[in-house]
C-alpha cells in the first residue's frame, strides 16, 4: 500500500430482478451465463481502485430469483492522497456505472476492515410466491410468469401447511434438503420462522375477470443461515403437504427431518 493511500472497506446493499442472471455469484470464464456480481464488479472498475474491487456476497441465490434487498462488502483503495469516498458517493457511482437495469444499489455504509458480510449477518429470510388456479401455464398473466410458481390446485391446504411447518421449526440436522457440493461442515441449521398466508389483496397485474380463479400466496422461510440450495426443497415440502393426507405428510416431515 503507497504511502497516503487508504483502504476502505464498505458495507452495500443492493437489489435485482434474477430472471436475467444464473445467480448472484460471479461467473467466472468465457459461459454465456453471468452473475448479478459480474455487474457489480464491473460498475466498480469505474471507481479506479489501485486494487481490484471483489464483492463479497451475504447471501447466495440461485437462477432466476430476485432479491429485495441483498448485501456485500467490498474494498476501495484510492490513489495516494485521495480520502474514501463517502458512501453517498459509492452508491451514486455504482449505480452510475451498472449496466445493467434491473440491478440496484440501494445504500452504503463505512464498516471497520475486519467486517464480513456473510459471517455478520443475523437474519436471512427467503420468500416464495405461489399462484393458485393455473390449470395450464398459460392461464397465468404476463407480468407474474416470473414473480411466482404456478400451481394447478384450486387453493391451498393452509392447515396442512401449518402443521408440517411445525416439524420444520427449531434446531435440526438439514442434510435431507441440501444439494450436493454443499460446503457447510455441519447440516445442523435453526429455522425460525415458515409461515404461509395469502396476499391481503389480489396481484394489480391481473385482470378483474382473472382475479375470481387466481389466488396468490407468501411462504416465508428466516434463519440465520441456510444450507446449500436448502430452502427450495423446504418449499416443495409444504407445498406436496396439501396434496397428500395429513398422517402420510405428518411422516414425511418427520423423516426428512433429523432431530
Amino acid at each position: 500500500m503507497g504511502a497516503g493511500s487508504v483502504r476502505a472497506r464498505y458495507l452495500v446493499y443492493f437489489q435485482y430482478l434474477g430472471t436475467d442472471f444464473n445467480g448472484v455469484a460471479a461467473v467466472r470464464g468465457a459461459q454465456h451465463a453471468i452473475g448479478v456480481q459480474n455487474y457489480l464488479e464491473e460498475a466498480a472498475e469505474r471507481l479506479n481502485s489501485v486494487v481490484p474491487v471483489k464483492f463479497t456476497i451475504s447471501s447466495r441465490t440461485d437462477a432466476g430469483v430476485h432479491a429485495l434487498s441483498n448485501a456485500a462488502h467490498l474494498d476501495v483503495q484510492r490513489r495516494s492522497g485521495r480520502p474514501p469516498f463517502s458512501p453517498e458517493v459509492l452508491t451514486q457511482a455504482l449505480n452510475t456505472h451498472l449496466r445493467h437495469p434491473a440491478i440496484r444499489v440501494l445504500q452504503a455504509f463505512r464498516v471497520p476492515s475486519h467486517f464480513h458480510a456473510r459471517h455478520a449477518a443475523t437474519s436471512r429470510t427467503y420468500l416464495y410466491r405461489l399462484a393458485t388456479g393455473c390449470h395450464r401455464p398459460d392461464q397465468l398473466p404476463v407480468f407474474e410468469r416470473n414473480r411466482c410458481w404456478a400451481l394447478r390446485a384450486d387453493c391451498l391446504d393452509v392447515a396442512a401447511m401449518r402443521e408440517a411447518a411445525q416439524h420444520l421449526l427449531g434446531t435440526h440436522d438439514f442434510r435431507a434438503f441440501q444439494s450436493a457440493g454443499s460446503p457447510a461442515t455441519s447440516p445442523v441449521r435453526t429455522l425460525r420462522r415458515a409461515s404461509v398466508s395469502p396476499d391481503p389483496a389480489s396481484s394489480p397485474f391481473v385482470l378483474p375477470e382473472e382475479s375470481r380463479r387466481l389466488r396468490f400466496w407468501s411462504l416465508e422461510f428466516e434463519s440465520q443461515s441456510f444450507l446449500y440450495r436448502q430452502v427450495l426443497p423446504l418449499c416443495a415440502l409444504r407445498v406436496h403437504s396439501t396434496e397428500v393426507t395429513r398422517d402420510p405428510t405428518r411422516s414425511k416431515v418427520r423423516a426428512a427431518v433429523a432431530h
